[in-house]
């Protein structure tokens, strides 16, 4: 079997070369990792494209950013809508996810 996720390393240096090349060195941090997770994704969507109206009813995370997400809450000592507004998220999203098994 093989990996089937998308290689968004890839789509994005693809889309800096040929429709924003002069935003290559911003993206540069992000690009140089090995593989990107969603929050990456994010980060990288926000310097290309910039902030648009994007709706939130279509994000989806994978685990590995989920848990950093909970991570940074704890670290900074955040509450739940604090880390909803810091993320851009519902609170319920955030309770739901200590609730289920994201368990620090």
């Amino acid at each position: 079997m093989y990996n089937e996720d998308p290689n968004y390393k890839r789509i994005y240096e693809d889309i800096i070369a040929l429709r924003h090349p002069e935003k290559r060195t911003a993206c540069e941090k992000i690009l140089s990792k090995k593989k990107l997770i969603s929050l990456d994704v994010l980060a990288l969507n926000v310097i290309i494209f910039g902030h648009g109206e994007s709706n939130q009813k279509y994000k989806s995370y994978d685990k590995e950013s989920i848990f950093k997400m909970l991570q940074y809450q704890k670290e900074k000592k955040m509450n739940n809508k604090e880390a909803a507004l810091h993320f851009n998220l519902s609170r319920n999203t955030i309770s739901k996810w200590k609730r289920i098994k994201f368990k620090l």
